[in-house]
């Protein structure tokens, strides 16, 4: 379940520039969860690594983004602030625009849905709006019985590499918490987080979607 459209890699002042995207996660907090200080690429929606005639880069194709806090630190701010079930967190540019920050979407004791933006850099929160959600009775079915927060899961997930979002896939045959990490490099990989144990496995529908592409690329 993806509330954003934009997942950017990794947060907080950008840069305009190429290069190639790399990511640096280091020892965390006190509790052991991960924290991470990245550097990768953002791109906007629809923008290709396009040049002009002159074979100048195009000045809003890419972002070089970084993110001290950690997708369970957002999240832990976020309901300092607004109290409730976090259902996803994930890194996003405001309305496409330069500035990246962590969005996080938190259900509210009276089936209220807030999204919450928290600062990559700082952790604060920059500020929050109510949201119109369609699929609250699934989200409240699908974490019935489940033991295993988004917080949780964002630090379990952090030991594969730096967490950029974190999202409760309520549609699934088998409901879990769905993570995607990236490595050095700016290798990307999604895992499935199960809500009553912790573990965190490969997600391997998102595997064989790569294989067929790759395939199809291939052609």
């Amino acid at each position: 379940m993806k509330r954003n459209i934009v997942i950017a890699a990794v947060t907080a002042a950008a840069l305009i520039g190429g290069g190639t995207a790399t990511a640096l996660a280091t020892t965390g907090d006190d509790q052991g969860s991960a924290r991470q200080a990245a550097t990768t690429q953002l791109s906007n929606d629809d923008v290709r690594d396009d040049r002009d005639d002159d074979g100048d880069r195009d000045d809003d194709a890419e972002k070089t983004v970084s993110a001290d806090v950690t997708a369970s630190e957002a999240i832990a701010s976020a309901l300092k602030h607004t109290s409730g079930t976090v259902v996803s967190a994930e890194l996003d540019d405001e309305d496409d625009g330069d500035k990246v920050v962590w969005k996080v979407d938190v259900l509210s004791g009276d089936n209220t849905w807030h999204s919450v933006s928290v600062d990559p850099a700082g952790g604060k929160v920059l500020g929050a709006h109510t949201d119109d959600e369609d699929d609250t009775a699934q989200v409240r079915a699908a974490l019935k019985g489940s033991s295993v927060t988004a917080e949780e899961a964002a630090k379990a997930a952090a030991g594969k590499g730096v967490v950029t979002s974190v999202d409760l896939d309520e549609d699934g045959k088998v409901k879990s918490w769905e993570a995607e990490t990236r490595k050095s490099g700016g290798a990307e990989q999604d895992w499935k987080i199960d809500l009553t144990s912790g573990k965190v496995t490969a997600d391997r529908a998102d595997a064989q979607d790569d294989d067929a592409d790759d395939a199809d690329d291939q052609d």
